[in-house]
C-alpha cells in the first residue's frame, strides 16, 4: 500500500503547531530566544544577617551566615542550568550570564537584643556576597550588586520604638549608600544622616529605566522621582524597585502624633517622610485599632497615572514569592508586580524549606519583554548545593 508523500507539508505543519502551542503560552507572542544582548538579574530581599532560621536541613537555631550561604551556592549553579520550558524568554536553553543581583533591603537584623548590631551583620554581607557570589556576566566580570535598605537597616541607623544595642548604628545604610551612590567623599557613622542622605538612585538595564528608592514611594520619594522622570523619555519602560509593597505599611509613615517622633506609644517607625494621615494609630498598638495607608496609596496611584511608563515593581518585607497585579484602594490602576521570599523569614518557606525561593529576571532588550522566574533552592534538603528547581513563571511585555 502506498502512502501520500508528507515531506512538504509535515515539517511545515509541525512548526506551526510548536508556534501556536508557544502562543497560546505567551499572550500571544512568540517569545525570542536568549541573545548576547539578553539581561539576567537574581532577585531576593530580606536576608536578615544576624538573626538565626529556627530550623533548617535538620539543625535548630540556624544562623544568616549558614542559610544565606547556602542560598549563593544554588545561585552560583545558575550559569549551567536549563531555563524551564516555560515558553518564557530563552525557554529550555542553558541560563548563561548574569549581570545582576538586586537585595531590596533587610540586609541586616533590627538590632534588638540578642540580635548583634549592624555593623557585624554587614560585614558577615559584605564577607558572603561580596566574595561568596562567583556570577559572571556577559564581558566576563563580577556582576554588580544593587542594594536598597530594609525597613531593619533603617531602624537600627535612626532608632525604633523598642531598645536597641546600641541605640543606633547606621552602619549598613552606609555600607549600601557609598556602594550605590560612589559619593566622592564617602559617608562614614559620623557624617551620615537621614533623611538627607536617602539612598535613592537609577539604573539603565536593557533599555529599562530602573528606579531603587528607600522603603516605598511616598511623596518625598514621588518628588525625586518627578525629577528622574521628566528627563527620560516617556516611551521608555520604568521598573521601580523598593522594599515595601505597593500598597505600603501605615507603621513606616512619620508620626501623625505629639512631636511626630518615634515612641513606644505610638509606635510609628518615621522611616518615611510623609505623616500618615489616615491613622492615628499602627497594628502594632494594643487596642487593636486598625491601621490605614489610603490616602497615602491614592497618592501613589495618582503618580502611576501620570507616569504610564511605568510597568513593573519589585519588592520585599512580606517574605513569600508572589506575582500580582496591584490595583490600589479603589481599583483603578494595574501594576504588575513581584514579590520576593526571604531565606530567613518566609511566610511560608520558614514552615518548610524546600519552598525557599529566589527570582531569575530575563530581558529581552530588543521586544522589550520581561521573564520572571521563581527559583526554589533547597527542595532537596539532604543533598545540597544542588541547582534550583524551577517554580512559578511570568512572562510580560513592557
Amino acid at each position: 500500500m502506498r502512502y501520500p508523500p508528507v515531506r512538504r507539508w509535515c515539517l511545515p505543519l509541525l512548526m506551526c503547531i510548536i508556534a501556536i502551542h508557544a502562543a497560546a503560552g505567551s499572550g500571544g507572542a512568540i517569545l525570542p530566544e536568549k541573545s548576547d544582548t539578553t539581561i539576567q538579574i537574581v532577585f531576593t530581599s530580606d536576608i536578615h544577617y544576624g538573626i538565626t532560621r529556627p530550623e533548617f536541613d535538620g539543625d535548630t537555631n540556624v544562623a544568616s551566615h549558614l542559610v544565606n550561604t547556602r542560598m549563593i551556592a544554588s545561585i552560583n549553579t545558575l550559569p549551567a542550568t536549563v531555563l524551564p520550558a516555560d515558553q518564557g524568554i530563552g525557554a529550555a536553553q542553558p541560563v548563561g550570564p548574569i549581570d545582576y543581583m538586586m537585595i531590596s533591603g533587610d540586609i541586616a537584623n533590627r538590632q534588638e537584643p540578642p540580635y548583634p548590631s549592624a555593623a557585624v551583620s554587614w560585614n558577615q554581607f559584605t564577607r558572603d556576597y561580596g566574595k561568596g557570589i562567583t556570577l559572571r556576566n556577559r564581558h566576563g566580570r563580577p556582576i554588580d550588586l544593587l542594594l536598597l535598605p530594609g525597613n531593619h537597616d533603617l531602624s537600627d541607623a535612626i532608632g525604633y520604638y523598642k531598645q536597641l544595642e546600641p541605640h543606633t548604628d547606621p552602619t549598613s545604610m552606609v555600607g549600601i549608600y557609598n556602594q550605590m551612590l560612589h559619593p566622592a567623599t564617602k559617608k562614614t557613622t559620623a557624617s551620615w544622616h537621614y533623611p538627607a542622605d536617602k539612598i535613592s538612585y537609577t539604573r539603565e538595564i536593557g533599555g529599562i529605566h530602573f528606579i531603587f528608592i528607600t522603603i516605598w514611594p511616598d511623596s518625598a520619594n514621588r518628588l525625586w522621582m518627578e525629577k528622574d522622570l521628566a528627563a527620560v523619555d516617556p516611551h521608555t519602560p520604568v521598573i521601580i524597585v523598593t522594599h515595601d509593597p505597593p500598597d505600603g505599611d501605615a507603621a513606616h509613615f512619620r508620626n501623625p502624633n505629639g512631636a511626630h517622633d518615634i515612641n513606644s506609644s505610638d509606635r510609628y517607625e518615621c522611616l518615611l517622610e510623609e505623616t500618615c494621615k489616615d491613622s492615628q494609630y499602627t497594628t502594632a498598638k494594643s487596642d487593636g485599632k486598625p491601621q490605614n495607608d489610603t490616602i497615602e496609596q491614592r497618592g501613589f496611584v495618582a503618580f502611576l497615572k501620570a507616569h504610564p511608563n511605568i510597568k513593573a515593581y519589585f519588592h520585599g518585607h512580606n517574605n513569600w514569592n508572589q506575582f500580582y497585579t496591584y490595583t490600589g484602594p479603589d481599583h483603578d490602576v494595574h501594576l504588575r508586580t513581584f514579590r520576593a521570599d526571604s531565606p530567613m523569614k518566609g511566610k511560608f518557606s520558614a514552615h518548610d524549606q524546600t519552598k525557599l525561593s529566589f527570582q531569575l529576571i530575563t530581558i529581552d532588550p530588543a521586544s522589550k519583554t520581561l521573564t520572571v522566574r521563581e527559583c526554589l533552592w533547597n527542595t532537596d534538603p539532604l543533598h545540597p548545593g544542588k541547582p534550583p528547581v524551577w517554580g512559578e513563571s511570568f512572562t510580560m511585555t513592557l
